[in-house]
């Protein structure tokens, strides 16, 4: 958004501080739609408040969400039903995986928090044979196209924050309370080093300031 006038950008962050609507849950659908009917086990790393790793019981038959924030943790733990097949670990993401490999690993807005291609190389390596990866991540913007799809993307974000609150006030969600930074990575650079770790990736800017990566291991 740096193209706009101040004003009208403290004008808009007073609007969405009011009407707060998570953009990262926005993907969760799509996210489910890239993987397999079942698969065995998967991974949420950066899992935050634990949404998208309860609506991946729908695939797999267990669920391990990994975050390295205890506090948004421990309030995974209280949002998930016990009887759900989720389990949740306060850790860093790299030196937390242990030795499981997973059929699903997911990453949503978290990558950017980690050192990119360790990070793609620990998920590569904990992934299993036939296994998919998805993260939805977030990139600095650089190019015009970047721009202009920020652009775009403003007064889309103006309306799902309209209607997903119904046009009135609302709370923020507990998945927005979790800390949050800037990314360092363009989009290009993205591409250059996930193309260098994951063979064969896909990958595709998006609005709402994010770019989505798939890849499944053979």
């Amino acid at each position: 958004m740096p193209l706009l006038p101040r004003r009208t950008l403290r004008a808009l962050e007073r609007f969405h501080a009011a009407r707060p609507w998570d953009h990262n849950a926005h993907f969760h659908r799509w996210i489910l739609r890239q993987l397999p009917e079942r698969v065995g086990s998967a991974l949420d790393v950066g899992c935050g408040s634990g949404d998208l790793a309860r609506l991946l019981t729908g695939r797999a038959a267990r669920v391990h969400g990994i975050d390295a924030d205890p506090a948004i943790t421990a309030r995974a733990r209280e949002l998930t039903p016990r009887a759900a097949p989720v389990t949740y670990t306060a850790a860093d993401a790299l030196t937390g995986l242990g030795g499981r490999s997973y059929d699903v690993i997911t990453c949503v807005a978290a990558l950017h928090h980690l050192p990119f291609q360790e990070a793609l190389k620990a998920f590569r390596d904990h992934l299993a044979p036939g296994g998919t990866l998805v993260i939805v991540g977030v990139a600095r913007e650089h190019t015009p196209v970047d721009h202009l799809l920020g652009i775009a993307s403003i007064p889309l974000n103006v309306l799902m924050a309209l209607l997903k609150n119904r046009g009135r006030p609302a709370p923020r969600p507990v998945s927005m309370t979790a800390p949050t930074r800037p990314a360092d990575l363009t989009f290009s650079e993205i591409a250059r080093e996930a193309r260098a770790v994951l063979p064969g990736v896909r990958l595709r800017r998006r609005l709402f300031w994010r770019y989505t990566l798939v890849w499944r291991r053979l």
